[in-house]
C-alpha cells in the first residue's frame, strides 16, 4: 500500500458546543483533497484531537470521512491507544468500516521497553489485515521507539511504514536499513525536504491543512531532481512550519491550525478542553504568518 508522498493528519470541526460538525467535516474533506492536495487523510489522530474522542465519535468519523473521500485519496485511521486489546479491538472495527490503513502511536504513559513496544504492534498486526503504520512521538508518550525495533517490527508483511518524530538521524537509520518497501514518513513538516533527502517517502502533515498545495510542489520538486526548487520552496515555507507549533511560545497542536482555517474561511470551530484556543497574541501571530 502506497498512501502517497503528502498525508494530512486531519482536525475534527466541532460546533460551539464541542459537538461534531458533519458539514464542516464534509468541507474540509473536499477542500484538502481538491486545494491542499492531500493524498491520504489520517481521521482521529492527535491532530484529530483522538483523546477526547470517543470511540463512538472515532468510528462515526472514520465511516463519514471514507464515505466522503470516495476513492480519491487513502482513508488512514487512528487507532492507536495504549491498551493493546483496546487497539485490536478499534482496529478491527475500523477494517470493518474498510478504511485503507491504521496509524498506530507508541503506547502513551505505561511506558513500555523495547520488547514491550515489539509485541505490542506485532500482537496488533497479527489480528488485521489492513496496512499498518507505525507512530514514534516521544514528545507526547514519554517513550521513544528505537531504529532497531521499527526495522523488527518492519519485517512483518502488513506494517508498512512508520511517522517518525524523534529526530532525522533516526529517520535516517531507519529509511538506510528499512525494506524496500517499508516507508519512512516524517510528522515534523520542517523536516519534511530533510526526510526525503535521507530516502524518507512523504510527511505526515498538521501544516498541510494551509500550504498543503505548495508543499505538494516541493515534495513533486525534490523527487524530479529539481532540488534548488525544492530548497527554495522549503525555505518561503519554514517560518509557517515552526510557526503553527510555536507562536509567541509553544502552542498545543492543533489550536494553532484550526485558528488558521478558520481564517482562511474553513469554519472547523476550536478545540475540546484540556486544549484551549489561541491567546490575543498568539492569534495576532498567527494571522500575520499567514500573511
Amino acid at each position: 500500500m502506497d498512501f502517497g508522498r503528502l498525508i494530512t493528519a486531519m482536525v475534527t470541526p466541532f460546533h460551539g458546543d464541542g459537538e461534531i460538525n458533519w458539514e464542516a467535516t464534509s468541507k474540509l474533506v473536499d477542500y484538502l483533497i481538491e486545494q491542499q492536495k492531500s493524498e491520504a487523510l489520517v481521521v482521529c489522530g492527535t491532530t484529530g484531537e483522538s483523546p477526547t474522542l470517543t470511540e463512538e465519535e472515532k468510528l462515526e468519523l472514520f465511516s463519514f470521512v471514507l464515505k466522503k473521500a470516495d476513492g480519491r485519496c487513502k482513508v488512514i485511521a487512528g487507532t492507536g491507544t495504549n491498551s493493546t486489546r483496546h487497539t485490536i479491538q478499534l482496529t478491527k472495527e475500523a477494517e470493518k468500516i474498510g478504511v485503507d490503513g491504521v496509524l498506530l502511536v507508541v503506547p502513551y504513559y505505561n511506558k513500555p521497553n523495547q520488547e514491550g513496544l515489539y509485541q505490542h504492534f506485532a500482537a496488533i498486526a497479527a489480528e488485521t489485515s489492513l496496512p499498518c503504520i507505525l507512530y514514534n512521538v516521544p514528545g507526547r508518550t514519554s517513550v521513544s521507539m528505537s531504529a532497531a525495533t521499527t526495522l523488527r517490527l518492519a519485517e512483518i508483511p502488513n506494517i508498512v511504514a512508520i511517522k517518525e518524530c524523534a529526530s532525522v538521524d533516526q529517520i535516517t537509520m531507519i529509511a538506510t536499513a528499512c525494506p524496500d518497501d517499508f516507508h519512512v514518513y516524517t510528522g515534523d513538516d520542517s523536516a519534511g525536504l530533510a526526510t526525503l533527502a535521507v530516502g524518507g517517502h512523504g510527511i505526515i502533515s498538521v501544516a498541510s491543512h494551509v500550504i498543503g498545495d505548495q508543499m505538494s510542489e516541493m515534495i513533486e520538486a525534490f523527487v524530479a531532481g529539481n532540488v534548488q526548487r525544492a530548497g527554495e520552496l522549503h525555505r518561503k515555507l519554514f517560518p509557517v512550519f515552526k510557526g503553527l507549533f510555536e507562536c509567541p511560545q509553544p502552542l498545543p497542536n492543533p489550536s494553532a491550525v484550526k485558528f488558521a482555517l478558520n481564517l482562511r474561511g474553513m469554519d472547523v470551530g476550536s478545540v475540546r478542553l484540556p486544549l484551549v484556543s489561541p491567546s490575543e497574541d498568539e492569534a495576532a501571530f498567527i494571522t500575520a504568518l499567514l500573511k
